[in-house]
């Protein structure tokens, strides 16, 4: 049968129309929904919390939002925390999932050394205690003494060397070596300079601390007054010795506070209060109120309360050889301290008040040998132990050592940091 022209336009269509349909998947109507594409800038909400005062850690962790049998959970779960003991300003660290409510961790740091964390699982929350590692250097610093050492190191040392609380401590663990040496108030004068080896610490978290002097020199009228760290026995920790193996320690602290300024010295003065003259029996020093006292010797409390109307609130040790010590004007005395206790040199013992006969807050400081009052500024304190003589030669390569790190020679490169430590010894001697 001859084809039609109608069968021609059939065929022509049903071709078409097959293109169509094996083209279906490229429809309009037949393409896959796309649903917008969901970004997540933060997975964690992260959020702090600090104890208040008066507060508990239940308060804190209501206010965290762990409430309910979730908080119930957290404290028995919380057997490191110190919960009777937490100190008000802690800071609690909360982290939530962005799309639950409540915490699933939260981190307190307790100590510069340690931290815990509590986390919720599927079976409740589970805790963790973690030590933080920090990692030790050592650094030098030079600075030149203006109106304090305070003021000194804060210019001598930069912020991201270490923060200025940080600073402080150096400046009192300074000061504490050379306790028996140097008052820092009265024996070096603008333009001394000083030189510190430290240990500096630093946390993961790129924080900064001071850790301990390791040796130090300060020019006092001129004169180079040394002190390097060393540990005759290693279980006990180390002392401080000057370059010939002499111990810095004394019987005595050659004041009952730091940072301190004698407003009256031992001698006859006139009396602002009674308007007379008359002898002076011990040495003033000024001081904020409040101001700890520390027990300048080793001794047995003999008086602590209310002394002559003079006195005001007095604290008396009894010390060896006959010394007696008296800390008049006080505010108020260490907690428990009580007669015929044992105190050791340093220990607080008190603190600066204006009880008494006193126009002011200021320490009244006495030192009795036999009954008598003795000026303590022109008193031989006595020597402490040096080095032994058997570990004499280990002590003198530790000195060499530090030295060349607090002293860097410039030039020659031959001369070695032993034989420049000789040559300080023999300076000295001549």
């Amino acid at each position: 049968m001859a084809w039609r022209a109608s069968h021609y336009v059939a065929t022509g269509a049903l071709a078409a129309a097959g293109l169509v349909w094996a083209a279906r998947d490229a429809w309009p109507g037949r393409q896959p929904v796309m649903a917008p594409v969901i970004r997540v800038e933060q997975a964690y909400v992260e959020y702090q919390r600090a104890l208040g005062r008066s507060e508990t850690l239940s308060d804190v962790l209501t206010r965290g939002g762990i409430v309910g049998r979730d908080r119930t959970d957290f404290l028995a779960a919380a057997t490191d925390l110190p919960v009777r003991r937490l100190r008000p300003g802690v800071v609690f660290h909360f982290r939530r999932l962005q799309t639950d409510s409540i915490a699933h961790r939260v981190t307190v740091r307790l100590s510069p050394e340690r931290r815990v964390r509590l986390s919720r699982g599927d079976a409740g929350w589970f805790q963790t205690t973690e030590a933080i590692p920090w990692t030790i250097a050592r650094m030098r610093v030079t600075g030149t003494i203006g109106t304090s050492l305070y003021e000194a190191l804060d210019k001598a040392v930069p912020e991201r060397i270490l923060p200025l609380a940080e600073r402080h401590s150096l400046a009192w663990a300074l000061a504490e070596v050379y306790d028996w040496q140097v008052d820092f108030t009265r024996d070096v004068h603008p333009g001394d300079r000083f030189r510190v080896l430290f240990e500096r610490l630093e946390s993961p978290e790129g924080e900064h601390r001071f850790g301990r002097v390791l040796a130090a020199v300060v020019d006092v009228a001129k004169v180079p007054t040394f002190a390097f760290s060393f540990a005759p026995d290693a279980t006990e920790p180390s002392s401080f010795y000057d370059e010939r193996g002499r111990s810095l320690k004394r019987a005595f602290l050659r004041a009952p506070l730091q940072f301190r300024r004698v407003s009256s010295g031992f001698g006859t003065r006139y009396h602002p209060l009674l308007h007379i003259w008359r002898a002076h029996e011990g040495v003033d020093f000024s001081a904020p109120y409040g101001a700890p006292v520390r027990a300048t010797a080793d001794g047995i409390v003999a008086t602590v309360g209310r002394g002559d109307p003079g006195y005001g609130n007095l604290i008396e040790l009894r010390h060896a050889n006959g010394i007696r010590t008296r800390y008049g004007h006080l505010s108020a005395f260490a907690s428990g301290l009580r007669v015929g206790e044992r105190v050791q040199q340093g220990e607080t013992i008190g603190y600066v008040g204006s009880t008494g006969l006193s126009t002011g807050p200021h320490l009244h400081y006495e030192f009795l040998v036999n009954g008598h009052p003795t000026n303590p500024r022109r008193k031989d304190m006595g020597a402490g132990a040096p080095v032994p003589k058997s570990l004499q030669s280990a002590y003198d390569a530790a000195r060499a050592r530090l030295l060349a790190e607090l002293e860097p020679p410039p030039a020659p490169p031959q001369v070695s940091a032993a034989a420049r430590a000789d040559r300080i010894v023999a300076a000295r001697d001549d």
